[in-house]
């Protein structure tokens, strides 16, 4: 009886494990890439909506918006990434992120869907030069013939641009 017990303790530290394993994102495009964020970050997805400008701010900061009485800085990924010059249409898609108690919203080219990675499908980004700093990848998810760029949003919005961001929503 005593290792009957044990045994859904064991399974539930397996299963446990197994579930950390998995990762839940958010699809986008920005150009030709697909990009991949963790779905527990977003808070929701919005139109593209004109912006208020704040003077001063980087190029890739289009402005400010107020969401239900939150002033929130709209960042440009294509700007911000060099991936060329933004078109904004009907496709065109704020995401609107929570990252740590900040609200911050992103442009993307569209969202595709929401899948879930197991960490067989999660491979370690190769080291090379690129647009987006390797220390804001968690890896490139693989999907059949799907390749993913899976970004550790809360890093690349955290680090020193999150600072710029903060800046100009409250200048």
């Amino acid at each position: 009886m005593l290792n009957k017990a044990k045994d859904p303790l064991q399974q539930a530290a397996s299963t446990s494990a197994a579930v950390a394993t998995r990762l839940e994102v958010v699809t986008f495009k920005l150009g030709e890439e697909e990009y991949g964020i963790d779905i527990q970050k977003v808070q929701e997805l919005r139109g593209y909506d004109a912006v208020t400008r704040i003077a001063n701010a980087p190029e890739y900061i289009k402005g400010v918006v107020n969401l239900r009485g939150i002033i929130v800085p709209i960042i440009d990924m294509r700007i911000k990434f060099r991936l060329g010059e933004p078109t904004y249409d009907q496709f065109t898609v704020v995401i609107v992120l929570n990252i740590g108690g900040r609200v911050v919203g992103m442009v993307v080219d569209s969202v595709s869907d929401v899948i879930t990675l197991t960490g067989d499908q999660i491979k370690p980004a190769p080291e090379m030069g690129s647009v987006l700093d390797a220390d804001y990848l968690i890896g490139l998810g693989t999907l059949e013939e799907r390749m993913l760029i899976l970004v550790d949003i809360d890093r690349l919005m955290s680090s020193e641009e999150m600072g710029l961001v903060e800046a100009a929503a409250t200048a």
